[in-house]
């Protein structure tokens, strides 16, 4: 199967109630290229999610803000941003005909420009993970659903083809009642890496942790408690090595993420059990899975099935799939109700409430 096959099969049995489409174009042309613009430049991921743009034939990006002269100057000339122009923020939210913008600001500025964009009555990209104030982000989604406009937060995993394999098993009941997750993702940082960290109390599990919880309450909705262990490095305070336990009637879950662990992108894992077979994801990019089944399943053996996918670019699903829900010829599967639940839980797994 395809990893578009994948996720059609998962919409079609989601357990929750999906966000009604966003309305088509009023040009009624549903084909024309959405305009949409870039706000910020200083995320992590900016340029990639920038450049996954410019090739989708989706989209017609319009232009770039970048509220710092500094950082401009440092970026303009990388080819994610060359021949792009620089606009004012409001010269960008007073384009003609613009329907969505990408903000993609450091996190500490994120839900300031949302805000801004979602008054003006534009679909929205988020990076992550969605600022540290949950009630302020709960007003950013209201508006949203009143303008009946779509958000889009940059969890890395919603459109892995593992991960979307995982689901269908998940979904269809291949692996039973679901009793445990383990997931861990981790890195080194970089000394300059760990300075621009310093100022974000949640750690490791606010900057990494966060995809992992995206999956986890796509397949468990919302945990009844969130049990946070933090260890911070006695020098500068960072919280540089998490866990954290959701507890659910039926499940345990634990998320590690750490920053200090030597290769640790090589060591990014997902594996869910259930009562009747496993899933595990090892590691995450550019994935390789185990598929482990009581009984064969589809086309799947009893015992061990071993997968391998197709490389996929990480952002390029997420983007097509967005620009149908825009158009109206498709679902947004990711819901307001299922992004605040992700952004509280993140919030208390990272010990910030």
């Amino acid at each position: 199967m395809t990893r578009r096959t994948f996720h059609t099969l998962a919409l079609s049995s989601a357990a929750t109630s999906l966000l009604p489409a966003a309305a088509p174009s009023s040009s009624g042309n549903t084909k024309s290229k959405i305009k949409i613009g870039q706000i910020g430049t200083k995320h992590g991921h900016a340029a990639g999610q920038l450049e996954t743009l410019r090739q989708c034939s989706d989209f017609e990006v319009v232009g770039i803000v970048e509220p710092d002269p500094q950082q401009q100057q440092a970026v303009k000339n990388q080819p994610a941003y060359a021949g792009l122009p620089w606009l004012t923020e409001e010269q960008l939210l007073n384009t003609p005909g613009l329907q969505a913008v990408c903000i993609e600001t450091d996190v500490a500025n994120l839900l300031t420009h949302a805000e801004r964009a979602a008054s003006a009555g534009l679909h929205l990209h988020i990076d992550k993970p969605a600022g540290s104030d949950l009630a302020k982000f709960k007003s950013l989604l209201d508006t949203c659903t009143a303008n009946q406009r779509l958000v889009k937060l940059g969890y890395m995993f919603r459109y892995n083809p593992a991960f979307e394999l995982m689901l269908q098993a998940i979904r269809e009941g291949w692996l039973g009642e679901v009793f445990s997750i383990h997931t861990e993702m981790s890195k080194q940082l970089s000394p300059t890496e760990r300075n621009l960290m310093l100022p974000y109390p949640g750690g490791s599990m606010f900057e990494l942790g966060c995809h992992l919880i995206d999956s986890v309450v796509h397949i468990l909705g919302a945990p009844e408690k969130v049990t946070p262990f933090i260890r911070k490095n006695p020098t500068d305070g960072f919280a540089e090595n998490m866990l954290a336990v959701l507890d659910y009637p039926k499940a345990t879950v634990s998320v590690r993420s750490a920053m200090i662990e030597v290769q640790g992108g090589a060591r990014r894992q997902f594996t869910v059990c259930g009562d009747q077979g496993s899933f595990e994801i090892f590691p995450l990019e550019h994935p390789v899975a185990r598929l482990m089944l009581d009984q064969p399943r589809g086309p799947y053996k009893k015992g061990v099935n071993a997968l391998t996918f197709e490389k996929t670019p990480r952002y390029a699903a997420d983007w097509t799939d967005f620009a149908k829900a825009i158009r109206g010829e498709t679902a947004w599967e990711f819901t307001p109700d299922h992004d605040y639940t992700v952004q509280k839980t993140v919030l208390q797994a990272s010990g910030l409430m």
